[in-house]
């Protein structure tokens, strides 16, 4: 399960990894946010934003042509 959702459909990065970002700053640590994405680069972009901020990446997986990516909050 999830906390929040995120459509990121139809942005171009760095948007998608940008206003996850944002969001996550707004959720309280150990939340869950769903983003969906169908940035080809979100795949690189979206593991490494998670990595460098600290967040946990739970899942990754495709959904009606787009990624979806489960993060928790650090």
């Amino acid at each position: 399960m999830w906390d929040e959702e995120l459509d990121a459909r139809g942005l171009l990065c760095p948007l998608p990894v940008l206003k996850a970002r944002k969001r996550l700053r707004a959720m309280a640590p150990g939340q869950v946010l769903r983003l969906l994405a169908s940035d080809p680069a979100a795949v690189v972009d979206v593991p490494h934003f998670c990595a460098e901020a600290g967040h946990a990446l739970l899942a990754t997986a495709e959904e009606a042509g787009a990624q979806v990516y489960l993060i928790r909050r650090a």
